[in-house]
Formats: C-alpha cells, sequence, structure tokens
C-alpha cells in the first residue's frame, strides 16, 4: 500500500524548494554585483593606461587638458534608459564633454568594438560597435552609482603620469584646466548598487591604483 504524502509535508517541500529558490537569486543578484564592478576595474585601469601612454599635453594647445582621457557614467535615450559608461578622450575639445564614436576607445579584447555603453553619441541600441557589457544597468541589472569621498560628479579621469583627476572636464577653472588641476587627494570611492545591495571600488590618490573592497 501506497503512502501518501501529508499536507504538512507538503508543505515543508514547497517551503525548502521556496528558501532554495531565494537563496539562488539572492547569490546570482549578487554575483552580476561582483562582475560589474571586476569588469569596472579593469576598465578604470586601462583607462589609466591610455592616459599614461597617450600624454595629451601640448604647449600650443589652449584646451589639451579637455582631451585626457577619461571614464564617464550616465544615463540617457542612448543607453536606453540604463546606466553605462564609456572609456574616451574628447580629441575635439567640445563644450560638451561627451564622446562621439572617433573618440571612443577600441576594445582591446574586441577590436571590433568600441569600449562605450551607448553614452551620448553612441547608441547602444542599434549600433553593433558598442560593448553591451558596459551598460551595466541592463546588463547587471545595477540601477545607481555614486562617485564619493574623494572624487564627485560623472567621470574620472588620468593625466600623463596616471595620477587620477576629478571634477567638470569643461570648467576653465575646474579641475582639468592647465593651472588648477585637481588631482584626487583622498581614496576615491565609487558606488555601485542593485536590488540586493551595494559594492564599493575605490581609487587611490596619486598611484590611481583601483580596487574592489
Amino acid at each position: 500500500m501506497k503512502k501518501a504524502f501529508t499536507l504538512l509535508e507538503i508543505i515543508l517541500v514547497i517551503i525548502v524548494i521556496g528558501i532554495i529558490i531565494k537563496i539562488t537569486f539572492a547569490d546570482t543578484k549578487a554575483d552580476l554585483l561582483n562582475q560589474a564592478a571586476t569588469q569596472l576595474v579593469s576598465h578604470i585601469r586601462y583607462t589609466q593606461h591610455l592616459a599614461m601612454i597617450d600624454d595629451k599635453y601640448k604647449i600650443n594647445d589652449s584646451i589639451w587638458y579637455k582631451k585626457r582621457w577619461q571614464i564617464i557614467f550616465g544615463t540617457s535615450v542612448f543607453t536606453e534608459s540604463e546606466i553605462a559608461y564609456s572609456v574616451f578622450s574628447d580629441t575635439s575639445g567640445s563644450s560638451s564633454g561627451r564622446p562621439d564614436i572617433s573618440e571612443t576607445a577600441i576594445n582591446p579584447l574586441d577590436r571590433s568594438k568600441l569600449l562605450g555603453g551607448g553614452y551620448s553619441g553612441i547608441i547602444y541600441s542599434s549600433d553593433s560597435r558598442v560593448t553591451q557589457s558596459m551598460n551595466i544597468g541592463k546588463t547587471f541589472g545595477i540601477n545607481n552609482y555614486n562617485l564619493d569621498d574623494g572624487c564627485s560628479g560623472t567621470r574620472i579621469a588620468f593625466d600623463n603620469l596616471g595620477r587620477p583627476l576629478r571634477g567638470n572636464i569643461n570648467s576653465m577653472t575646474g579641475a582639468y584646466h592647465a593651472g588648477t588641476q585637481r588631482l584626487i587627494v583622498s581614496t576615491c570611492n565609487i558606488i555601485l548598487e542593485n536590488s540586493e545591495g551595494n559594492i564599493t571600488i575605490s581609487i587611490e590618490p596619486e598611484t590611481g591604483y583601483t580596487y574592489i573592497q
């Protein structure tokens, strides 16, 4: 004679399955947060590398400081209203201080791609050249970011010595003006958030050493 499951046993099984699903889902979200942070650290370090091998200073160029290699965050129609970032050098010295396709770095892992997630002139939804994982909102569920403590705003740039700088790149009296550079003088923290929590990426002053806390 077969023994049927009792109602209590069925309820216990449902509860156990629910707990397993919850733990698995939470771990997946946390893993996505770590993946996003690991990728961003790699791209910040690459931005520093580009700045060190491609010194933008020119004595006869009054807007040379705008052309430094930098990483910029943003949300717009070009990112499908998701958080994304790009690595670029504003070679035109434009008043917008935003990247276009010709100014965006080439992805060293896939030279058919640009190191941009759709910000400004790179149309994420239709341009096959973007690196889609750099749209961290869509790819990793990042719903908020903040540049805090030693940095602020939406971008980090590096000088030819690899030192990190902060501030508004377009202001003639701001972070990137030739005579008033604002070097980051205390640890810069970039905080990424998704629905399960947050993670902090730190950039040290002077050296620009970048790591996940």
